[in-house]
């Protein structure tokens, strides 16, 4: 069974990506409106070893030796909190790379990127893909919720040192919310940082997911237009995405399932998807008999239902 290693699943950033995920679920310093895990109760800004880092890389180890490079694009650190705040995530990043081709990328929400430590952690990586969801502080709190220590500046000044030092691969992502951050206020003020920035690439994601916010809802055309033209200069075009990417070698099933939709919630369709060789009769039983043991839970979102963590916590 594997507690840290999850995937490959797909991802329109990364192709076929095999996560890692270094802190308990919902270890973050951020409680974002937006975000498919929940809410973060508390936040926390506790820099620490939540898991021994031996253990993780080499459970890495392992699931690297029971699969094909070609079957994965990326090794990503992206965690079901903050990855950053694995106070070791540096030398596991160069633990990992120590023992495979695969290139290393880490999603995170950079609100500890102005600090020293957190920026040498991350040098060895060779794609950082950070959060930018607002240009002003009013919005980044209304958006992101942070831990009184993760300020607005302390943000933008930290994603500038890194910029200037990191010598890899910068693609910032920003999730576009409806009415928050799709006015052209909004976007213009984002484009003036993003100018200073000046990132390789920019991600923009929409809330398609369940958010932790029942009223959070994603932006309409004329949104992501907006969005696009003011960010015109660094918006990479959303490719196709990684086609079916398929959960084969699983020893339990219920596991499994538990592993994936904890970190990345999903329809049962999509489920499905991810176990060709499972009968859908199979995956409906083994997901019901974790609903009943209170291991998965149903979250109702856009006219859908997602399979989630029993233990995400959900307005």
């Amino acid at each position: 069974m594997s507690v840290f290693v999850f995937g490959p699943v797909p991802s329109r950033r990364l192709g076929r990506s095999l996560g890692i995920d270094p802190v308990p679920l919902k270890t973050c310093n951020w409680n974002c409106v937006y975000c498919q895990l929940g809410r973060s109760v508390p936040v926390t800004n506790e820099r620490k070893d939540y898991w021994p880092p031996g253990q993780i890389v080499a459970e890495v180890r392992r699931v690297l030796q029971t699969r094909s490079e070609r079957e994965i694009d990326w090794v990503t650190f992206l965690a079901s909190g903050e990855p950053t705040l694995h106070a070791s995530l540096g030398r596991m990043i160069r633990d990992v790379k120590a023992i495979t081709q695969i290139p290393v990328a880490v999603i995170t929400n950079g609100a500890l990127l102005y600090r020293p430590d957190v920026q040498e952690d991350l040098m060895a990586a060779d794609a950082v893909l950070p959060s930018l969801d607002a240009g002003t502080a009013a919005l980044y709190r209304a958006i992101n919720r942070p831990h009184p220590e993760c300020t607005f500046d302390r943000l933008v000044n930290g994603l500038l040192e890194f910029r200037r030092a990191y010598q890899g691969k910068m693609w910032v992502e920003v999730m576009v919310v409806k009415g928050l951050n799709d006015t052209e206020e909004a976007l213009r003020d984002l484009a003036g940082l993003f100018h200073k920035l000046q990132p390789d690439q920019v991600h923009l994601t929409t809330p398609v997911r369940p958010p932790a916010e029942p009223w959070v809802e994603p932006p309409d055309e004329q949104g992501m237009q907006r969005a696009r033209s003011f960010l015109r200069e660094w918006v990479q075009p959303e490719g196709p995405g990684a086609g079916i990417v398929k959960l084969s070698g699983i020893e339990s099933l219920p596991d499994a399932l538990v592993a994936v939709v904890s970190r990345h919630p999903m329809t049962e369709a999509e489920l499905l998807r991810l176990l060709p060789d499972r009968s859908r009769e199979e995956v409906h039983r083994a997901l019901s008999q974790l609903l009943e043991s209170g291991r998965l839970q149903v979250v109702e979102r856009y006219g859908q239902q997602f399979w989630a963590s029993g233990r995400s916590r959900y307005g």
